[in-house]
């Protein structure tokens, strides 16, 4: 599945980037505070207000204007195009209360797929649906639901998920498009100053306390002609016809990306690890390198340098730790390291192999040169040339020490 775009289709932030708007932001920021905590005292007396009320158009109307006071302002256009006798609407998906919106204009019912149930959902409007027997069952039974005499119209959304409605309608599901052969779209567009409409992984909760902090967010809702199924369409060509059909409405772009696409791509933004460059630090078993920052992976590269420098001692550990960085393979780091053609520097950083940096004597000290010119292939040719290293590397010792006390080699001896 193409998921070119993705980003574009959610906000991954709440606050703006632009820095203008991001500093009246600010400004606004204690009246929005306070907006916030009024219009909660005001909500809760609006909810109680529609509790009490039985529906009918008086309580629409009512509610309606409350909530204008909360700042959630509701424009209409089409409304001669609605039709009073539909038994399905078909919307696309922008806020956790676009539901609620579209029930404040004509009365309708969304059952509730997935989520808390209980007065939870009863409070938020929802219609309670037992879905955990499987979506078929949930069709059988919305079905039944459409084809009773006296019930209210279904609200439902194909797109299953929220988006932020500025770029391209999320693929709709097909199975919406079997419970009947005509239904009425309803295009959704929802505008709000200063901050997103919403963010993923944010709750319905959260999301009610940013609509009251926020100055307004008004819904335009588009009412569009009733379709019908032709004759030999399935559900899926059924589904894409009115996908188009709303994008062109919106001035969006159609898509095939899912809701699965979304969540996938939501978890993979949660467990990218931002790469950090190296640099040298202390390890907790006498290692003078940096790794890479990533949790489980900095024992391995440990053990990964260590076993390079079991092979090669004379090369100091920071740059081990680079070349495994671009590697993070032990061969591939000891062949680059003797086939270098570059003598490597041996730095007196404190993580040198001799202990804390001291002052060198300026007479030419002959450096320590690789006993062979490659990679040995065998383990027994890699001993091999272990134990020279070994022996090169007590002779390097030696001839420092005698140098550093002046002494002569019979007396070292």
């Amino acid at each position: 599945m193409e998921t070119r775009g993705i980003e574009d289709m959610f906000d991954f932030r709440r606050l703006p980037k632009d820095g203008l708007v991001l500093l009246l932001l600010l400004i606004y920021f204690p009246v929005g505070l306070c907006l916030m905590f009024l219009r909660i005292f005001i909500g809760v007396h609006i909810f109680l207000v529609s509790c009490a009320l039985p529906e009918c158009f008086v309580r629409r109307f009512i509610v309606r204007t409350m909530c204008s006071v909360l700042g959630m302002h509701v424009r209409q256009k089409n409304l001669r195009s609605r039709d009073k006798n539909t038994k399905l609407y078909i919307c696309n998906h922008v806020t956790e209360f676009d539901h609620n919106i579209i029930n404040l204009l004509t009365p309708c019912n969304t059952p509730h797929l997935e989520g808390s149930t209980g007065f939870v959902c009863w409070a938020r409007g929802f219609m309670e649906m037992h879905s955990a027997s499987g979506q078929g069952v949930l069709a059988e039974t919305l079905q039944r639901y459409c084809s009773t005499e006296g019930t209210l119209p279904l609200l439902l959304f194909p797109e299953e998920d929220t988006t932020n409605g500025r770029v391209g309608l999320l693929k709709f599901s097909s199975w919406p498009f079997s419970l009947t052969d005509s239904f009425q779209p309803v295009a959704l567009r929802v505008t709000r100053p200063l901050i997103a409409l919403n963010t993923p992984e944010s709750s319905w909760l959260t999301e009610l306390l940013w609509t009251f902090f926020a100055p307004c967010t008004v819904y335009h809702v588009s009412w569009l002609p009733p379709v019908s199924r032709q004759d030999g369409e399935s559900n899926q060509e059924f589904a894409n016809k009115v996908q188009e059909l709303l994008a062109c409405e919106l001035g969006l772009v159609s898509t095939k990306i899912t809701k699965a696409d979304k969540a996938e791509h939501i978890k993979k933004k949660r467990h990218t690890v931002p790469q950090t460059s190296t640099s040298v630090r202390p390890g907790s078993i006498n290692l003078g390198f940096m790794v890479q920052s990533s949790g489980t992976d900095d024992h391995r590269m440990t053990k990964m340098a260590q076993q390079v420098k079991d092979v090669l001692p004379h090369v100091p550990l920071n740059v081990i730790a680079k070349d495994l960085a671009k590697t993070n393979c032990v061969d591939t780091t000891i062949t680059n390291l003797l086939e270098s053609k570059d003598k490597t520097q041996m730095e007196a950083s404190g993580t040198s192999t001799f202990g804390p940096s001291s002052t060198y004597s300026s007479d030419p000290t002959p450096a320590i040169k690789p006993a062979a010119k490659s990679f040995g292939k065998s383990p027994a040719d890699r001993h091999l040339s272990l134990q020279e290293r070994k022996e090169a590397l007590y002779d390097f010792a030696r001839r420092r020490y005698i140098e550093k006390h002046g002494l002569d080699q019979e007396d070292s001896q």
